[in-house]
């Protein structure tokens, strides 16, 4: 772990109090501030003519970075510095790459599918990162939309390359790895790793695997077949723990639009936190019917902490629907809000004279069965 200004202090002449304390021959005005900056790397350690060598050596060990980085197709590999994401946070999210070989009589078939894969995630379009191609003949491929290189090209760079052959040692070996790196900083340990997924699983088990080891500490992993709901199921999972944990996932604040509105199609509204917005985008892309979805800025908090954090207010709703240009792009007068909020609609329709709020449901899954009934 990197050390913190108060470390740093005790060992410098002010924290011993002794007659260089505080001399500012550093540039700087007291010892504790150039403890404070030292923490943060804005000055170098020389600039002190009076650290001792206990200082520098925990100083130096402590700011070394504990695993490298490497670039594959300017995919950014490895570069973590916790054990645990709420500690700062992981960096590099791991690529999820397929080998094609081209010995394979379907290869081309592999290859379009995987050109053509494409999800939408929280604010992002996945796809694969990187198709490594085996046993290649050189024909062109410069309609690929995926980065590709060749399973030699790969064979080069300098990874730790771990082939999953069993669960368990793979497990300890991803575990003992990154300890090793975080912890001790052995630089023997250093190298970004890849897991090799196991060819001859069934995609269920593969899928498990994959998940565990994208939690728990791959930087890479590498498929030998590819299937679309698994690579689905894995990039969805690798946005979230990929994330930093002290922001809260969320949208962009807008107007969105399910089975193609009209002017006069049913609106909705809700906060821009990402699972709020899932929940009920899914259900009004069920419906039979088209509508609107207006997603108001509230800091990715859910419905009823937003409302308690002052986020969701009369007035940041007005705005949002003057902002959104609500009024000039839709006809619609009605706006249906969450259910939580029926407390909000004298305020609401106080606040947006142009509009008429209505309280929907209290959970998405009802939105189906309320829209049936509904009269406007």
């Amino acid at each position: 772990m990197e050390m913190t200004g108060l470390q740093i202090f005790k060992y410098l002449p002010g924290a011993k109090k002794t007659e260089k304390a505080n001399c500012k021959e550093c540039g700087c005005p007291t010892c504790m501030a150039f403890a404070l900056k030292l923490a943060k790397q804005n000055i170098e350690l020389e600039k002190c003519p009076y650290v001792d060598e206990k200082l520098k050596e925990q100083y130096l060990h402590s700011i070394k970075h504990p695993q490298k980085t490497i670039e594959i197709k300017n995919l950014k590999i490895g570069g973590e510095q916790v054990l645990y994401r709420h500690e700062k946070t992981f960096i590099n999210r791991p690529p999820l790459a397929v080998i094609v070989d081209y010995k394979d009589s379907n290869s081309k078939n592999i290859l379009n599918r995987i050109n053509e894969f494409e999800i939408k995630g929280v604010n992002e379009l996945f796809h694969v990162d990187l198709i490594i191609l085996k046993n290649y003949n050189g024909e062109d491929i410069s309609d690929l939309k995926v980065p590709t290189i060749t399973y030699e090209e790969f064979e080069t760079y300098k990874l730790i390359k771990i082939k999953d052959t069993d669960f368990q040692k793979t497990k300890e070996q991803l575990i003992s790895t990154r300890q090793k790196a975080i912890k001790d900083k052995d630089e023997k340990f250093s190298d970004p790793v890849c897991v090799i997924m196991n060819e001859n699983e069934d995609l269920y088990t593969t899928c498990a695997k994959a998940s565990y080891y994208i939690c728990k500490y791959a930087n890479m992993l590498v498929f030998n077949k590819f299937d679309e709901a698994m690579f689905s199921t894995l990039l969805t999972l690798r946005q979230n723990i990929y994330t930093d944990p002290q922001k809260p996932l969320q949208v962009e604040s807008n107007l969105y639009e399910f089975n193609n509105p009209d002017k006069d199609s049913i609106v909705f509204l809700t906060t821009n936190f990402a699972l709020t917005f899932f929940a009920v985008a899914n259900e009004l892309e069920s419906l039979s019917v088209p509508s609107y979805l207006i997603v108001i800025p509230a800091d990715g908090m859910s419905v009823l902490t937003a409302w308690s954090a002052e986020k969701f207010t009369a007035q940041i709703v007005a705005n949002t629907i003057k902002k959104l240009d609500i009024k000039n792009k839709i006809n619609t007068r009605t706006i249906i809000i969450p259910g939580l909020l029926a407390h909000m609609i004298e305020e609401l329709n106080e606040e947006n004279p142009d509009f008429k709020f209505i309280v929907g449901t209290h959970e998405a899954s009802a939105i189906k069965d309320f829209v049936k009934n509904l009269s406007l």
